[in-house]
This record gives C-alpha cells, structure tokens and sequence, in this order.
C-alpha cells in the first residue's frame, strides 16, 4: 500500500526479482540462467562484488543493509524471503 508519506515495500518476489536481474547483469547471464537456491559463493562473489550488491540493494529499497547479510542468508531464495518478511516487521522502509 502507498500514501502520499509512505514508501511502497517491495514483496519477497520483487527482491527476488531484483536479486535475479542484479545477479544476471553482474555475471553477464541470463535471468532464466540464475538458480535461487544455489550459494553466492558459488556464483563466484567475493567481498567487493558482495559489497558492492548490498549497497545497490540499500539504495533500491532505501534502507541500511548489514553487508554480512550475504552469509547468513547465502542464497537468492533465503536473503528475499528474510529481507520480505522483515522490512515490513521492522519498519525499515
């Protein structure tokens, strides 16, 4: 829901969604290409690439993003589900 003094949250599928395209752009794939289940490591990420995802993310949801995020939450599926479900609880939005 939107007002005139409230941001959009973004579901769990929109993050999800953002995850795919983010990572298919990084690692010069295609969306259909990218696993949700399979470990950022996997994927070859190391810090700066993560560094660099998170703060992306920050800036299209407009919030702070604990960077460590990434690793306890390795995977596309498991970080959207935790960001989907918290972002509204917490507020941070």
């Amino acid at each position: 829901m939107t007002t005139a003094n409230t941001k959009t949250i973004p579901s769990t599928e929109q993050i999800q969604d953002w995850l795919i395209s983010y990572m298919a752009d990084m690692l010069e794939i295609t969306t259909n290409e990218v696993d949700i289940r399979m470990l950022f490591d996997e994927y070859g990420l190391d810090s700066s690439m993560t560094i660099g995802m998170i703060g992306d993310l920050e800036t299209w949801l407009g919030c702070n993003l604990d960077p460590t995020l990434v690793y306890d939450y390795s995977t596309i599926e498991d970080l959207a589900k935790h960001l989907g479900s918290n972002l509204i609880s917490d507020n941070l939005l």
